[in-house]
């Protein structure tokens, strides 16, 4: 259990999992990426409130973020515009979150960096919830984002933000197996599309604020819920899906690739 590896892998791959196989039935699969990032902070130690740090504030509202999607899911289908309005709402919140770094900068800086967040913000919400109907893109999108914001962060050195991320990617990689599995019985809705959006873009925020972290990173996680929408073959759930996943994994590569590339010096 305090194996880095274990704890931003295995363990929250097995939680997301069992998590989807207990709750698809009531509509609430996508929590697995939820529960998957619980579990590696609950191992690691950071539910706590006190003092209330940045990382803390990031699992603060990764958790208000699970419950407006469950609920969302649970009152009513969310609409395609649903992720215009939840971004403006989570782009406040992630100002919250850094509040206490912007306050270190001047006001020229506070402006820039503030319209920034909350810009990339609102635009990784508003793109990735327009996905909650269609439950491979999603589960691709949740997979790409949250191992390109983890191993981008990595290599931004901030590992505690690295195993975030990587926690993330395999809660939703739990949930694309089930959709592999099972097909259109798994649906992802806002539970999914709305906890991952909000929590990769705070853990890749986070690394360019605290770590070393490249800012054109940031471009290359934001085209994720774009390419992912490329045309997929027809046939099984599971070719389907391997196929997002590819869409979406050569985005977060290309972040990765500005974060090696940054981190020897190559000027961006």
């Amino acid at each position: 259990m305090q194996n880095p590896i274990f704890q931003s892998s295995a363990l929250p791959f097995a939680a997301g999992l069992l998590a989807a196989a207990i709750l698809f039935p009531l509509r609430l699969g996508g929590l697995a990426a939820a529960v998957g990032f619980a579990a590696t902070v609950a191992v690691i130690g950071n539910f706590a409130l006190e003092p209330l740090t940045v990382t803390r504030k990031m699992v603060l509202v990764g958790a208000a973020a699970a419950l407006f999607g469950a609920l969302a899911d649970l009152a009513f289908k969310p609409t395609r515009s649903a992720g215009i309005v939840l971004g403006a709402v989570f782009a406040g919140a992630a100002l919250w979150v850094f509040s206490s770094i912007l306050r270190q900068k001047i006001p020229a800086e506070v402006a820039i960096v503030g319209a920034g967040l909350a810009g990339f913000m609102w635009w990784l919400v508003a793109a990735t919830v327009s996905l909650h109907y269609d439950m491979v893109r999603a589960g691709a999108t949740g997979l790409a984002l949250g191992l390109g914001a983890g191993f981008a962060a990595l290599l931004g050195a901030s590992a505690l933000l690295g195993q975030y991320g990587m926690a993330l990617g395999a809660g939703s990689g739990a949930f694309l197996l089930l959709v592999m599995v099972l097909g259109g019985r798994v649906e992802a809705g806002a539970t999914l599309t709305l906890t991952v959006s909000v929590l990769a873009a705070l853990i890749a925020a986070g690394a360019v604020l605290l770590a070393k972290l490249h800012w054109t990173a940031l471009i290359a996680l934001a085209l994720v819920p774009v390419l992912v929408r490329l045309p997929l073959p027809r046939g099984a759930a599971w070719m389907q899906a391997a196929v997002a996943s590819v869409y979406a994994l050569v985005a977060a590569g290309g972040a990765l690739a500005v974060s090696w590339l940054a981190a020897r010096g190559w000027r961006l």
